[in-house]
């Protein structure tokens, strides 16, 4: 059995390398603040009846999906509603098939979790499609789990409803569940009506949190929609890791949800903003080759001829901006941008970007 990954280079990477004047390294909305969540003393406690998850919060998660509460398991961000859920499916040695680019932290997971990964490919002549026919070839009566993202992190692609339900169909004929990271797919609920893969009787469990369509990251409000079994399995797992999460962040998401419209109009003036900058300031340059989505918070383009992580030392040292090398999404060629920043910030990196490429 391979040796069990204890790190995350990513967000090792992310967490101390990304710092510049002008950040466009991060893939979610720019934080709001905390006078934006308009808070009353009276929102705040800092102890309740939340043994499993506090009610009020399992309830506005269960409605806006069209799910039951038992469905819904709350935790501390997208990142770690992967890694329960995924600790919860996927024993040592269980084989697993993951999308090739994706986001690092759900590889390095799985070798925590000592899981065989197997890739399949997303490729950009297809403009980062999910082809269920190639993904269902790759299946065996091995595979214990499938992990998609979608929107795709890092391209933004978005896959179809009836695709990732052909994936999953695929997967359950040999016995297969599939795990969806959904976080960015709340971009595309611009009408405020929500909508998920997950159905309650299948074999799609979905994680999804507030953080990065809605600047909201300091609550870590995540959760995990699950077939009711195997939610109960993922709460009674939390004991050994989280136990509680914090109340008054529960709280504090309760009044997040009952704002989202307000939060959703603010992360679409920026992204709409920031995605005609990219278009105008990068999008037809003749050192770029990329898709350029009218949804998501990241473009993903490949420096024809380039290093990833030879540009973004560049960018760094001598335009004060930050990137994402594509070496951490297993495409060294390619850098990952984004697009959910203050306009005038992110308008100003693109431009030093444009001066970096020549």
């Amino acid at each position: 059995m391979a040796e069990r990954t204890l790190q995350s280079e990513y967000m090792y990477f992310a967490k101390l390398s990304t710092g510049a004047r002008f950040n466009l390294a991060s893939s979610g909305v720019a934080n709001c603040s905390l006078a934006d969540l308009g808070l009353a003393l009276r929102d705040l406690e800092l102890h309740s009846d939340n043994p499993y998850g506090y009610v009020p919060l399992l309830e506005r998660i269960a409605v806006r999906f069209g799910v039951s509460a038992e469905s819904v398991v709350t935790a501390g961000g997208t990142s770690f509603a992967n890694h329960l859920a995924m600790a919860a499916l996927v024993a040592p040695g269980d084989e697993v098939l993951v999308e090739d680019p994706t986001y690092e932290l759900l590889i390095s997971t799985l070798g925590y979790l000592q899981a065989r990964v197997v890739r399949f490919s997303r490729r950009p002549g297809s403009a980062w499609r999910l082809d269920a026919e190639e993904t269902a070839a790759l299946m065996t009566p091995r595979t214990r789990l499938v992990v998609l993202t979608n929107l795709h992190n890092p391209s933004s692609a978005l896959a179809a409803p009836e695709v990732v339900a052909e994936v999953a169909a695929a997967a359950a004929r040999v016995g297969a569940l599939v795990l969806v990271d959904e976080v960015y797919l709340e971009l595309m609920f611009r009408s405020g009506a929500a909508f998920t893969s997950f159905v309650a009787d299948g074999n799609i469990v979905v994680t999804s949190s507030l953080t990065k369509a809605y600047g909201l990251s300091g609550l870590r409000c995540g959760w995990i929609l699950a077939p009711a079994g195997l939610a109960e399995r993922m709460r009674r797992l939390n004991d050994l890791y989280a136990v509680q999460p914090p109340h008054v962040a529960e709280r504090m998401s309760v009044v997040a949800f009952d704002k989202l419209s307000e939060f959703r109009a603010r992360a679409n003036a920026m992204l709409d903003a920031n995605r005609a900058a990219y278009r105008e300031i990068l999008g037809a340059h003749p050192s770029l080759e990329q898709h350029v989505f009218d949804q998501g918070t990241t473009v993903f383009p490949r420096l024809v001829g380039g290093d990833g992580d030879a540009f973004a030392a560049l960018l760094r040292e001598k335009f004060e901006t930050s990137v994402v090398p594509g070496r951490f999404f297993g495409q060294p060629e390619y850098i990952r941008i984004g697009l959910g920043g203050d306009v005038s910030t992110t308008r100003a990196g693109l431009e030093r970007i444009a001066d970096a490429i020549g």
